[in-house]
């Protein structure tokens, strides 16, 4: 069975669902929206099953129609061997342009409703609207979650002739074309429609394939390895099929165009009429032809997967049918032995170590695929066809998954493993050696002496909240989970360690929603914080009686008694941010109050909003309230300060274990200040040295530019803003320190400007990379500064040409 029984009702019940709009029928709207779907007519099957599944009774059809809509399809794995009781179904919703935009917004508005109402009954139905010119105009499509917008276009095409099927609604024309006229496709169809031999009325016609843009190929890859963040192995077999396309340019034999070929030729169905059989013998005679034995491997590995089947358990080989045959004889050639396969049929409980090793090789086979697109395209002087909203969005979300950093959390599990659980993890904190770094080990048993023997370790950080989080993060830590330590001079206790756990557990979410394209297209803001005070270093230990019975009602908990000690030894920062990267930091020097300040308000530019959450956790064994009280009120006041500072600079002074320190606020930014005396603090605040600034906006057209940049600059980052005006732009370029270039008076195409640095920036140092290295994958942000009616200064994301005579021609 390849669908559920809901999967399989609500795939029977789409076609009433857009034939008519009914009250009492999911998806129903108010209004005037497009209904009635061509070459359909309910009968009393439809009625029956409407009946039983819906509860729902269809009136006698007393109007005949007009239908609307072309007609309903379903693109992707459906009825191929790819298709499981876990697939997905996307289904193309296929209309004339000439219906009105308003009653296109209705009718997208009820395919939500109608896949809101799916997902209740647990089945992913995603819908996409699409003219039937579509493929005959210049891509206008926007990017989403489920939409690659314009990272392809025509091989998208490609990919619907190839999987489609139609579930209600006229015949694809294409697949009746003769395959030696596809060359000549518009002038064989039109001299066909003119001699009556095809009647215009009665076909879905979208066009025909003759020819790829090379362009296409590049912003495709970059799609996959997106989409490979929650689907790898099906999108590692589509990212290889780009790079064994790129290779054939330009005489590229397409899957469609093989599938068209068996169809028309073929008496009987066989495994060459299936689209993801075409695509694995595609990419391995590609594979093979360049003696890749790894990615053949995995590609294989990717195409067992994608069918879900296990064929070490008999009793699922004998429900196969003839899924089950095609795959016996693939098993055949690969000559995968049996404890090969029942280690691949129990991928759903890898854990840690098979997952990471099953992520490197992935992230590997990508990489490879990605660099040769970047040398195809450099080889060929080729454009993106991939607009730069676009490409910035693709990017940083593939920057945000793949690219491993200092302190950020490495998420190892790409929907590889269901169960990484372990019941026990130990914790050892080890001194520098000849063979070992100082720091904190992770391993996945008990601290049994035998059992640590022979157990590496799974990972290692010289601070331990790093591991913590890292466990939690990546399932290997549940509620379940026994915690063991051994300390080598830190302050945790078993029983801080497992309050630890619990309080990230309460409050720090391991998934999150998917970020969205609007935060990708800002810099990056902090959005939620987890502190956590004196866990692994706590002064409060040593705090004798004598002076706390001494110390006033009020605790200065930053400059404590007769020897004004600061009472906060160690802090922690969890935090994720808004491209949902999360990273860990960990300060214990002697001012760390003073350090953890600094480094949350330097990654919050002037113009950021709160972060939605915020939790202080304190784990000292003295004065646990006031600790954690004053210096949440701290934190609290310095944020306000920074996100609500403007014109007016602003000096707060702190004193943290006998030592003063300034923070000075200011738009552009926050600088830190250590003042040895009070001569010293004077001079700096009468001065205003205190910010040795890194901005440098000089010779600006308007006025209001710098205090719009330096509001939105954003460290770790590359950007780009343009400063529009009559007759050309300046452009302002801000580098990962802040620090700012200016180039003046511009006159070129700012489209071919922007074209040029990413593809520098995306290829950068390529020659040098080894197949092992990261790409990368941080390429600028680019804004547009205008003055707009009413003498306002207004910056928003760089949009391309296109794009903007696009949303014109749709508002008008």
């Amino acid at each position: 069975m390849l669908m559920s029984v809901d999967e399989a009702n609500i795939f029977q019940i789409l076609p009433l669902l857009f034939h008519l709009n009914l009250n009492g029928f999911p998806g129903y709207i108010k209004g005037n929206v497009p209904s009635g779907i061509c070459q359909f007519s309910i009968n009393e099957k439809n009625r029956s099953h409407a009946h039983s599944f819906l509860g729902v009774s269809i009136p006698p059809e007393k109007i005949k129609i007009s239908p609307e809509i072309i007609g309903l399809y379903a693109m992707g794995s459906t009825s191929s061997i790819g298709q499981s009781s876990e697939s997905d179904v996307d289904i193309w919703i296929c209309y004339s342009p000439n219906i009105a935009t308003d009653r296109i917004q209705l009718l997208n508005k009820k395919s939500w409703k109608v896949s809101q109402w799916a997902e209740n009954l647990g089945v992913e139905l995603n819908f996409f609207l699409v003219p039937d010119n579509k493929f005959r105009l210049q891509n206008i499509s926007g990017l989403t979650s489920n939409d690659c917008g314009s990272s392809q276009h025509m091989l998208l095409l490609d990919e619907f002739y190839r999987t489609a099927l139609r579930v209600a609604g006229k015949r694809i024309l294409w697949y009746h074309i003769p395959i030696e006229h596809e060359k000549n496709y518009d002038a064989y169809i039109k001299d066909a429609y003119a001699k009556k031999i095809i009647i215009k009325n009665d076909w879905l016609d979208l066009g025909g394939l003759n020819h790829i843009p090379a362009e296409e190929y590049f912003g495709a890859t970059l799609w996959q390895l997106y989409k490979g963040i929650d689907t790898p192995y099906k999108s590692l077999l589509k990212a290889i099929l780009m790079e064994a396309y790129s290779k054939e340019y330009p005489n590229v034999q397409l899957i469609s165009t093989c599938y068209k070929e068996n169809f028309q030729a073929a008496t009987d169905y066989n495994e060459q009429h299936d689209p993801y059989c075409l695509i694995l013998e595609k990419v391995c005679s590609y594979l093979k032809s360049i003696r890749d034995v790894e990615r053949l491997n995995l590609v294989c590995i990717a195409f067992y997967f994608k069918t879900k089947m296990k064929l070490s358990k008999p009793i699922e080989y004998k429900q196969a049918l003839w899924r089950g045959d095609i795959l016996d004889q693939y098993l055949t050639q690969w000559q995968w032995s049996p404890t090969e396969l029942i280690r691949l049929d129990d991928r759903e409980n890898w854990k840690v170590r098979e997952v990471r090793r099953a992520k490197k090789r992935l992230l590997n086979a990508f990489m490879t695929s990605y660099r040769s697109l970047l040398h195809f395209a450099r080889e060929n002087r080729i454009a993106n066809s991939i607009s730069a909203e676009d490409i910035g969005i693709l990017s940083r979300k593939i920057y945000a998954a793949y690219e491993d950093l200092p302190d950020k959390i490495e998420f190892i599990n790409l929907k590889i493993s269901s169960n990484m659980y372990e019941p026990n993890l130990s914790l050892i904190q080890a001194p520098k050696s000849k063979n070992t770094k100082a720091g904190w080990y992770l391993y996945n048993s008990t601290l049994d002496k035998f059992t640590l023997a022979n157990t590496p370790n799974i990972l290692s950080a010289p601070y331990i909240s790093k591991i913590l989080a890292w466990s939690y993060l990546n399932g290997l830590y549940e509620e379940e989970t026994k915690l063991h330590i051994y300390n080598h001079g830190s302050d945790i206790t078993h029983s801080k360690l497992n309050l630890f756990m619990k309080n990230i557990y309460d409050v720090f979410p391991m998934y999150t929603p998917k970020t969205t394209n609007q935060a990708l297209i800002k810099p990056c803001e902090i959005k939620q914080l987890t502190i956590f005070l004196n866990f692994e270093k706590d002064p409060t230990l040593f705090c004798s009686p004598a002076q706390r019975t001494h110390e006033k009602a009020v605790v200065n908990v930053f400059s404590y008694g007769v020897n004004q000690e600061c009472l906060i030894g160690s802090i922690d920062l969890l935090y994720r941010n808004s491209w949902n990267e999360v990273y860990t930091l960990h300060f214990n020097k002697n001012y760390s109050v003073v350090d953890t300040l600094n480094t949350i308000l330097g990654k919050m530019h002037q113009d950021a909003i709160h972060p939605e959450q915020l939790h202080v956790f304190n784990y000292s064994s003295k004065f646990n309230e006031e600790i954690k009280l004053a210096y949440k009120a701290t934190l609290l006041k310095y944020i306000n300060i920074r996100l609500n500072s403007k014109d007016e600079k602003k000096v707060q002074i702190m004193r943290v274990a006998g030592e003063k320190f300034a923070f000075h606020f200011s738009r552009s930014g926050v600088s830190l200040q250590h003042l040895k005396n009070n001569t010293d603090m004077y001079t700096h605040i009468t001065e205003n040295k205190l910010l040795a600034s890194k901005y440098s906006v000089t010779d600006a057209y308007y006025e209001k530019t710098p205090e719009i940049i330096t509001s939105n600059v954003s460290e770790g980052i590359i950007q780009f803003f343009f400063e529009n005006f009559p007759g050309g732009f300046n452009v302002y370029v801000v580098n990962e320190k802040n620090e700012i270039i200016a180039f003046h008076e511009l006159t070129v195409s700012k489209d071919e400007l922007v074209q040029k640095v990413n593809r520098f920036y995306a290829s950068k140092d390529s020659e040098k990379m080894q197949a092992m290295s990261p790409a990368n994958f941080n390429l600028p942000q680019f804004y547009d500064i205008t003055l707009v009616v009413g003498e306002e200064m207004k910056m928003t994301t760089f949009k391309s040409s296109h794009a903007i005579a696009t949303e014109s021609l749709i508002n008008n």
